[in-house]
């Protein structure tokens, strides 16, 4: 099942009655799980996730946006966070087997479905924005309600993307759009005295401000604490362990130590565990290290294809091209496999019976083989990255620099290598298939050959352009060379299948 998050934030975190309400109305839509619900009374403000099909999500959102509505009058709101409306702001957050396209999508919906039923004005923001000038939720929201009485209808710039050019008499106006995860991460400076540190910590830390991309803050006093309120909007760019640092800098610079901070809402749990290999000095630690992680790989099965499928699409460089190309041999491999595994046991093809059984367990060793080649390409890459960031003041440093690169580029490149090799052996595997096997499934033979040909290439690729990385390029040429044999090979047993195959169709 394709799953999407959604973070609405409503403004009201005083009362209970309405916190609830608004809650129920949104588990009440079928097969919607609230995952937390955050209220704070300082901020006046409670933010609700909940994971939800993308077939109902909409769905959901619009079943709290619509009880906020009939509870919430912001002519009677006050509370430290800027808001604009009863929902303030509702974004979408693609999670396994979901794309941000899907989410975009959920946002234009669920903004013309809030517009015309509910005669709330709507604005687009962040990946779903319909113009650059609105993808900053902060740009839109400047003024808040009580600016945004006065222009709507009356400033050109702040015609919203769907309901009326007029606001809502109690239920402002709503902001929704589609986003990747978002961290709220607030820090404490002590007392109240020190808010005009917060402010000015916030100013330094913000990206509009020129300091973290991806990092809006606010200095603002919450329970009689001076406090530096946060979201990460890109953990890419600004980790959780960054923030904070340069939050405590920037504080101490000033004579105030941070006192405490909270996270709210819920959180990836890589930027945890960055946060702690980077107070660990952990150089070495990746995700795979994780035991929970692993364990509940083993409990499922393994990584699911949608998840794969959503850590390729995602801005991080791995896994990358030389992942997907094994994960493509593999399931190449599987193909010829199953072709082998239709031929066996049939009197039609008993005189190539024993062979296609040595075929059959050939390809599941390579589908095996193939399947771990995908994980070590992302290792390979780590080690690469680990090799560019070392020291390189002195002479010495630059050499030992040099050499950790060049080793590391080579064992990249040797990985994809490997890849390459079994791919040419798919090829053979799957053009003696289609040759031999049974004939029902002749075209099952020549897509497993096509992919096995398109992945060896794919994995030359990845040989070539780590040899042209190397400082040492002749260290590497043997490995390009042979890359370069390998997808010869695959070419000539791919072009064996065709043949096969449009002589069975």
């Amino acid at each position: 099942m394709s799953l999407v998050e959604c973070v609405p934030n409503f403004s009201e975190g005083r009362r209970p009655e309405v916190i609830a309400a608004i809650r129920d109305a949104i588990a009440a839509v079928d097969g919607t799980v609230i995952l937390d619900v955050s209220s704070d009374a300082s901020h006046n403000r409670t933010v609700v996730t909940f994971v939800a099909p993308v077939a109902s999500a909409a769905n959901a959102a619009f079943a709290g946006i619509a009880k906020a509505s009939e509870l919430i009058d912001l002519n009677h709101h006050t509370g430290e966070h800027p808001r604009i409306g009863a929902t303030d702001v509702c974004p979408f957050i693609p999670l396994e087997g979901t794309s941000m396209e899907d989410c975009i999508v959920l946002a234009r919906t669920l903004g013309a479905r809030v517009g015309k039923e509910l005669g709330i004005p709507v604005f687009l923001y962040e990946r779903a924005a319909s113009r650059p000038d609105r993808t900053n939720l902060a740009d839109i929201r400047r003024g808040e309600f009580e600016l945004a009485r006065t222009e709507l209808g009356t400033n050109p710039n702040r015609v919203p993307d769907f309901g009326p050019n007029a606001i809502h008499a109690t239920a402002g106006a709503t902001v929704i759009g589609a986003r990747p995860f978002l961290v709220a991460f607030n820090v404490y400076l002590g007392g109240k005295e020190n808010l005009h540190v917060a402010k000015s910590v916030a100013k330094a830390v913000r990206g509009s401000s020129g300091g973290l991309k991806g990092v809006k803050g606010l200095g603002m006093e919450v329970d009689g604490q001076a406090q530096v309120s946060m979201n990460l909007v890109d953990l890419d760019a600004t980790p959780l362990h960054r923030a904070y640092e340069m939050v405590r800098m920037e504080a101490e610079s000033l004579g105030v130590t941070p006192t405490w901070s909270e996270i709210v809402g819920l959180v990836p749990e890589r930027a945890l565990f960055e946060a702690a290999a980077r107070h660990l000095r952990w150089r070495t630690y990746t995700p795979e290290l994780v035991l929970e992680r692993q364990v509940r790989k083993a409990a499922s099965g393994g990584e699911s294809l949608g998840g794969f499928v959503g850590d390729v699409a995602s801005s991080a460089p791995v896994p990358g091209g030389g992942s997907v190309v094994a994960h493509v041999g593999s399931l190449g491999a599987a193909l010829a496999q199953m072709v082998a595994g239709l031929t066996i046991g049939r009197k039609k093809y008993a005189a190539v019976e024993a062979e296609m059984k040595e075929m059959a367990l050939r390809a599941a060793h390579l589908v095996r083989r193939l399947a771990e080649l995908k994980d070590e390409d992302a290792a390979a890459y780590a080690l690469v990255s680990d090799a560019y960031k070392l020291p390189k003041d002195s002479g010495e440093q630059q050499a030992a620099r040099d050499a950790a690169i060049q080793s590391a580029l080579v064992k990249a490149a040797e990985v994809p290598l490997e890849t390459a090799r079994w791919c040419a052996e798919v090829a053979m595997l799957a053009a003696t298939c289609a040759e031999k096997g049974n004939t029902n499934a002749a075209s099952d033979a020549g897509v497993a050959a096509l992919l096995a040909e398109a992945a060896c290439r794919g994995a030359a690729y990845n040989v070539r352009i780590n040899v042209t990385a190397m400082p040492d390029k002749a260290a590497g040429s043997a490995l390009a060379s042979e890359a370069e044999r390998l997808v010869a090979s695959a070419g000539h047993h791919a072009k064996r299948a065709a043949a096969a195959v449009e002589a069975h169709i």
